[in-house]
């Protein structure tokens, strides 16, 4: 038997992920599944262990209608992810584009945009925003800023939400930053070149041929940034689950059923930014 399975190639292959497998299963998989069984009953830690008591779906009923500040901060992250997601793509991609021309000291400028992701953490965003420079006082300080603040709308909120946090866009930037660039070096300058002698302009060569070359990129990066906004360590939805988690009248069962619905909401805001994408991607071709 044994025999068997080493002339087998494959199973090469299967020795070596087994480690990672093992990790994968212990650790990642397990928990998910045993949270999701946890939402589902009272939990106390005891001297003696975990004790469990069925409430069926009481958790999630609460969740939904009586904690008002999680629906709250429901809501207050729905419109911050709504601006911030495409905003960051944006910013993301307008950066790539400056730093993909033949410019000096290229590789000093792709090295500041990228070191705030290999310095990013949740006590150096904390402290950053504790010392109030994370917003620009320049523009708070503006008679426009002011009137457009005292405004009670959509429109208004969102441009207060960026002023006041664009460095932290900037922040979150980086990795989409490089995306974008790895992905403007494999689009064939023979195009460009093409383009140029039939007399494209270079907004022409961008709308007709950088944009659509970088749509799968721009897939990833919204999921990724997504991702990435939804785990930040200064979202309030987490610090909200985690403070229920170690409260007596709540604990890990109620902490896991918030955890559920917060994770269906990341799942249907990807569904919808991936098909509002995808749908104009096909429209755009």
């Amino acid at each position: 038997m044994f025999e068997k399975f080493r002339k087998n190639p494959d199973n090469a292959g299967y020795l070596f992920i087994l480690p990672w497998l093992i990790g994968f299963i212990t650790l990642t998989v397990f928990p998910i599944v045993y949270s999701f069984y946890l939402s589902f009953y009272d939990v106390t830690i005891t001297t003696e262990g975990i004790q469990t008591r069925s409430v069926g779906m009481s958790n999630y009923q609460n969740a939904v209608t009586s904690d008002i500040e999680f629906i709250n901060r429901v809501i207050a992250f729905l419109r911050e992810i709504v601006v911030s997601v495409p905003l960051i793509v944006i910013i993301s991609l307008m950066i790539a584009l400056l730093l993909n021309q033949n410019i000096k000291f290229r590789g000093v400028f792709r090295t500041i945009f990228f070191l705030p992701v290999i310095i990013s953490s949740g006590p150096v965003l904390a402290k950053l925003i504790e010392l109030d420079i994370a917003t620009l006082d320049a523009v708070q300080d503006n008679a426009v800023y002011a009137i457009v603040a005292g405004m009670d709308n959509l429109l208004a909120s969102s441009f207060v939400y960026i002023v006041d946090n664009l460095i932290i866009l900037l922040w979150f930037s980086g990795v989409q930053i490089l995306i974008f660039i790895a992905a403007l070096h494999k689009v064939d300058k023979k195009i460009y070149e093409a383009a140029s002698i039939d007399g494209a302009s270079a907004w022409e060569r961008f709308w007709k041929i950088t944009l659509p070359s970088l749509f799968p990129m721009i897939m990833v990066n919204i999921v990724y940034t997504t991702v990435m906004y939804s785990v930040s360590s200064l979202n309030t939805i987490i610090a909200h689950i985690q403070s229920n988690m170690f409260q007596l009248e709540t604990g890990f069962g109620y902490s896991s059923a918030l955890s559920w619905i917060y994770f269906v909401l990341i799942v249907l805001i990807l569904v919808v930014f991936v098909g509002v994408v995808s749908l104009f991607n096909r429209k755009y071709k």
